[in-house]
Order: structure tokens, then sequence, then C-alpha cells
């Protein structure tokens, strides 16, 4: 069997790993949301932890739809290779899509978070049956298949409060009180004792309503930006300390370790995004 182990660094001094820089993309092509994701997460940061949100350009603004996310995780390939490039300890790639999630690990040395898979591996530290709750009826069954995925057996459905992002931003107190409103009748209904957000943007509106007026702080409601973020922390300590890299045994396996001339071929020739955009050719 070909594996591919990280190179043998010293690991990082206690000092060093007091410090992390972490990326949060918000996979719009737009900055439309960008600042309600920073009010409501940098907030939580630990101590030593620097957050940069930022967002794609030259893709779609409007991701519900599966098309524009693909053409979406296709620039998330070379941000997250930049990213790494720059110094980045750890990405979060802020869509409870997931989006090219996996891909981007195969591709990267530092940890790449989903915020959908964070917060389920998180909502047994608070509860044992889950119910995540998206944003409207076409996400649900695209969750749905993440969950089984992710072998989440004590989620018991994905619901929606049929929202769209776009929508969303315009009015952030109502997608909160919808939301909050829902978590308890799903939680009745589905017997389940916590929620999972299953939408950054829901969980940017619930959260600034919580921040700015203490309305629902009370509700056992998670946040997945807040638990990608702490996921994120974790690994990047992890990883600046020497430990638990990317296996490159199997499912992360990089394409140069079977062929690295047919990889360099690929990403010189093949560029699957706009030729106007920033990343393309890099």
């Amino acid at each position: 069997m070909q594996t591919e182990t990280r190179p043998a660094t010293s690991p990082a001094t206690p000092a060093d790993r007091s410090t992390r820089r972490i990326a949060f993309i918000n996979p719009f092509g737009t900055a439309s949301f960008d600042q309600i994701i920073e009010d409501t997460l940098v907030p939580y940061a630990g101590s030593g932890t620097h957050v940069d949100v930022i967002h794609l350009d030259g893709v779609p603004e409007n991701i519900d739809y599966y098309y524009p996310k693909h053409l979406m995780e296709l620039a998330i390939f070379r941000v997250v290779r930049r990213l790494e490039k720059d110094g980045y300890d750890a990405v979060v790639v802020g869509c409870c899509y997931d989006p090219g999630v996996k891909v981007a690990r195969e591709l990267v040395d530092i940890p790449v978070v989903g915020p959908l898979e964070a917060a389920m591996n998180h909502a047994s530290y608070f509860g044992h049956r889950f119910t995540v709750l998206t944003d409207h009826r076409k996400a649900v069954p695209w969750l749905e298949d993440i969950v089984r995925l992710h072998g989440a057996g004590n989620c018991r459905a994905v619901r929606c409060i049929d929202w769209y992002v776009t929508d969303m931003i315009k009015d952030p107190s109502a997608v909160a009180d919808d939301a909050a409103a829902l978590s308890m009748k799903w939680l009745e209904d589905d017997g389940s004792e916590v929620i999972i957000l299953g939408c950054t943007i829901i969980a940017g509106c619930l959260e600034r309503e919580i921040m700015t007026t203490g309305r629902h702080r009370e509700l056992p409601i998670l946040n997945p930006n807040l638990l990608a973020l702490k996921a994120a922390e974790t690994l990047a300590d992890l990883y600046k300390a020497g430990k638990y890299s990317i296996s490159r045994a199997g499912q992360y396996q990089r394409h140069e370790q079977h062929d690295a001339g047919e990889a360099e071929d690929v990403w010189r020739r093949w560029k699957l995004v706009d030729v106007d955009h920033p990343e393309a050719g890099e």
C-alpha cells in the first residue's frame, strides 16, 4: 500500500500553539453575508485565535441550487490551497452543505472543517437525539444524505424553515423568530433533545438576535458556525503540535502519490472555472 505521511518536523512550542489563524469562507460570490458572520462568530474565538471571514469572487451568489454550488466548489479547491500557502492553520467552509470539504482534505494538510459535520460531532455533548433544521425544502434531501454519510444515527429528522439565504439577510430577526418557533415544534414532534441549525446564515441570524436582545438564548439550538470554529481551533492546535495528520492511505490519498506528472497536468490544464476568476491559472 502506498502511503504518504506528514514530513517530520519539530512540534510547535506552547507559545506557537497559543496563536492560530483560521479562515472562515463564506462560499457565496458576494460580501453580503460576511458582516453577520463576523459579528456573530469572531466574539467567540478563543484567546490567540485570529479569524478572517472571507467570501469567494467570481462564483454564483446563490448556491441554493446544485449547479452553482458545484461551480463554487471548484473555486473552493483553489482558495483552500492558497490559504494553506498563506499560513492559515485551519479553514472552515461556511455552508452546511459542507461543500468541497472532503476534496479539499485531499489537497491540503491543514484541517478543513465543514459546519454540519462539526455540529453533528459535537451534538452528543448536549443531548442524545437531535433534529437538523435547515433553510428550505430543496436542501432537506441533501442534508439527509450528509447525515447518513456521517453515520449520525441519533438524528431524528431534517426539517426546514422555508427561507432562502438571499431573503434572510433582509430580515434576520424574522428568520431568528421562525427558527426558534419551529425548533420548539420539531423538538416536540421528533422527540429530539437538541436542534442543529443546518444553515450558517440561519445560525448567524439567530445568534445576532441572541447577542443583541437576549431572546432565544435559553433554547437548545446548536450554532454550526460556532462549533465549526471550535473544531477548527482544536484541530489547528493538534496540527501545530505535530499530532494526528490526515491519512493518505485511503480516501484522502493525493493524486500526486499515484502520478505526480498527471496531477500537475490536471492543475495546469483543467481550469474548470471561469477564465476571469481571480484564482484561475494559479
